[in-house]
Order: structure tokens, then C-alpha cells, then sequence
């Protein structure tokens, strides 16, 4: 019952090593800062960005590497098969709860794993830079809600995993690809209406001047924008930002109250045209679509690889260990491509921004001050930018507005 060690996971392994290593010594050593940096940013901003960020990383590479290293340990080793064996013996149950079993007791190392890099990206590192404004009670209250509700649908989703392969051993990937996919769009609904909402408070925007301005905005746009929601950021961090969520009637641009009280009417219409960008796009379904389209080839990739990795893999439990081990193994490797699209994405709605405020100045200021407010990395390495930035760096922004305002 020991799942085997084939050499398709050698590959995948050391690749993934040769991605963290690397990305781990650019973290370290990124090099000197390109000379239009200090265009916008003094060198004093530019290190402090470097520092703020460099131990942020450290702890996530780390976060992955402990979890890969501790997967790998329990899989291959034998603790999986055994653990197994004595459930079974133990708890006396059949292959459901001892499948259940096996998967509380999975998710409860893994949570332990995780939990010191999680505390110090999140919580001291936050407060040591005097981001954070949440207790350490508030932290955990957090936390615990956020692991509750993870451990609820994880639990559910393995469950209707294994009675998928079960019940179709031959396309269970296609069906549970499918399955997944209405999930993803369901979540993209719900999320802003009933998880969201339990951990932050959302008010509608009743400044007169903000509401006036957000339609004005909407009507160039040609959007139909509801509202815009004031989410209560203050009662967690200083930081300032905002997003846009949701599809149909639950789309919506949700306002840091930090960014209103730090950030003049000019720079909050830019954030607010960015955001409408991303709806005018079409960002959020070309998202789902990459993200649904990928869910289908990860889950055919599984299809080929659990029957030569997991004897009696539909009824294994270590099967769920060794799905785990390749979903963390490929969002890792996957975080080049991902970010790639994301930044194409920031790109295209910096440029609309623009268009639709026709306010470069302004769009400028935000740029600059986004960047030293939040202490954004303004000079990672080319390395560290490929592999993990989302968004393009302060000085491309600047260098896409510039651009972008000399055709208007």
C-alpha cells in the first residue's frame, strides 16, 4: 500500500528545488538597483523596500520547502502506509472514516508546518514595520475562522473527490474538473457576499464627492457599478489598497478606509479607474477561464500519475497525501505563468486608468506614494520579478502612465 517513487516525482521535485533555490538566492542578493529607479525613489526607499520584502519571501520559500520536504518524508517513507494501518486498527472504522481520519490528521501537520511562517509574515513582521494595528487575539480569531472554513470545504471536497474516482475510475479527472469549475465560479459569487464579510466590515461609500466621481467614472467606462464598498482595513493594518470582486449582482470596488484618509480625491478616482479597468477588460472571466482551463490539465496530469504512484489508489487514502504534494509542487512551478498574465492584466488597467481620468499627475502621486506608503520592493531582481511579482514594479507603472498620458 506505499506509494512508489517514480521518477516523474524526482523530476518534479528537483525542478521545483532548482525554482526555490534560485528564487531564494535572488531574494538574498538582487542586485544593484537600475539608475531610473532613483528617478522616483530615494535610496533609503529603495532599501527599505528591499528589507521589508526580503524576509517576507524568506518565510514563504521556506513555508513551501518545509511542507514539500515534510510530504515528501511522510509519502515515501512509509508514515503514510502506516498511519493508515493503524487508523484502521485503531478507530476500527471502514475506508470513509478512516479516509476522513486520515485527512484530519494530514491537514492538522500541515497547519502546524505552516503556522510559524504564516504568525511572522502576518502578525510581527507586520508590527515590527508598524503595519498591523490587530491584537495578537484579533490575529488568532482570524486565523481560526479562516482554518475553519478551509478545513470544512477540504474535508467535503475529498470526500466527493473519492466517491468520483470510485464511482467513474476512468474519467473521474474529467468529472472532477467539471465539479471544480462550477465551484470556482459559485465561490467568485459567494465569496464577497458571505466570507468576506466575516472577517472585515463593508459599508457603501456616502462621501457625496466619492459618490459622484465613482459615477462619473462608471457612466466613461460604460459599467454598471452599483456601489462602492468601504471595507473597515483600519482594524487590521495601515496599509492602503482596494480590489474588485464578484461577478453579475455581486461585482463591486471595495476602498481600504485607509486609502480615503491618506490619499487625496485625485489618487482615490485613479485607484477607482483601475479597478473599472479590470471590469472593462474583462479580467475577472478571463481569469476564470486560465484558471478552469488549467484545472482540467492538472487533473488529467493526476489521471496518468496516481495509478503508476498509489497501489489501489481509489481506495487508498494516502492517494489524498500525494494529490496534495502534486497541487503544492505545481502552484509553485506555476508561479511564473501566473504572474505573467496578472502583470499583462495590471498593464492593460494602468493604461484605460489613465484614458478614463485623463489625469496623469495624479496617477503619478498614486504610483509613488502606493509604492513608499506599502514599502513595495521598487528594484527586485529580474529573477525574483519574473517568478513572483503579480504586478509590474513601481517604475514600469510610472514608465506605462508616462506613456499612456503621452497619447491622450
Amino acid at each position: 500500500m506505499q506509494p512508489r517513487l517514480h521518477m516523474i516525482w524526482l523530476i518534479l521535485i528537483a525542478g521545483v528545488g532548482v525554482l526555490g533555490l534560485l528564487y531564494l538566492w535572488f531574494t538574498l542578493f538582487p542586485g544593484r538597483p537600475a539608475a531610473d529607479v532613483f528617478l522616483h525613489f530615494s535610496a533609503e526607499q529603495v532599501e527599505r523596500g528591499r528589507q521589508y520584502n526580503r524576509a517576507i519571501r524568506l518565510a514563504g520559500n521556506f513555508s513551501v520547502f518545509a511542507q514539500v520536504a515534510f510530504l515528501v518524508w511522510f509519502i515515501f517513507t512509509g508514515r503514510a502506509a502506516a498511519l493508515i494501518r493503524w487508523l484502521a486498527q485503531t478507530a476500527g472504522g471502514g475506508f470513509w472514516v478512516n479516509l476522513l481520519l486520515f485527512f484530519l490528521v494530514l491537514w492538522f501537520f500541515l497547519q502546524l508546518i505552516n503556522l510559524p511562517f504564516t504568525l511572522f509574515n502576518s502578525y510581527f513582521w507586520q508590527h515590527w514595520w508598524g503595519f498591523s494595528t490587530q491584537t495578537m487575539g484579533s490575529w488568532w480569531g482570524d486565523y481560526l475562522k479562516g482554518s475553519a472554513i478551509s478545513l470544512v470545504i477540504s474535508a467535503a471536497g475529498v470526500l466527493i473527490l473519492f466517491g468520483f474516482m470510485q464511482r467513474w475510475p476512468q474519467t473521474w479527472w474529467l468529472v472532477t474538473a467539471i465539479f471544480l469549475s462550477v465551484w470556482i465560479i459559485i465561490q467568485t459569487f459567494l465569496w464577497p457576499l458571505v466570507v468576506a464579510p466575516l472577517f472585515n466590515r463593508f459599508t457603501p461609500a456616502t462621501d457625496p464627492a466619492l459618490v459622484a466621481m465613482v459615477g462619473e467614472l462608471a457612466d466613461k467606462a460604460g459599467l454598471p457599478v452599483s456601489e462602492v464598498l468601504v471595507m473597515d482595513a483600519s482594524s487590521r493594518t495601515t496599509k492602503v489598497n482596494a480590489y474588485y470582486t464578484g461577478l453579475g449582482g455581486t461585482r463591486r470596488i471595495v476602498l481600504y478606509d485607509t486609502l480615503l484618509t491618506s490619499h487625496p480625491l485625485d489618487e482615490v478616482k485613479a485607484v477607482v479607474a483601475h479597478e473599472m479597468a479590470h471590469w472593462q477588460k474583462g479580467h475577472i472571466i478571463k481569469g476564470l477561464f486560465l484558471g478552469i482551463s488549467g484545472n482540467f490539465v492538472l487533473w488529467y496530469i493526476l489521471f496518468l500519475l496516481l495509478p503508476v504512484t498509489v497501489p489501489q489508489w481509489t481506495r487508498n487514502p494516502a492517494t489524498w497525501s500525494v494529490i496534495l504534494l502534486f497541487l503544492l509542487l505545481t502552484s509553485f512551478a506555476a508561479n511564473p505563468l501566473q504572474n505573467y498574465i496578472s502583470r499583462h492584466m495590471e498593464t492593460e488597467a494602468d493604461q484605460v486608468s489613465v484614458m478614463l481620468t485623463e489625469d496623469v499627475p495624479a496617477a503619478l502621486r498614486l504610483e509613488i506614494n502606493l509604492a513608499v506608503g506599502n514599502l513595495s520592493d521598487v528594484a527586485p531582481a529580474p529573477f525574483v520579478r519574473w517568478f513572483s511579482y503579480s504586478h509590474p514594479p513601481a517604475p514600469e507603472r510610472i514608465k506605462t502612465i508616462e506613456q499612456t498620458g503621452k497619447s491622450l
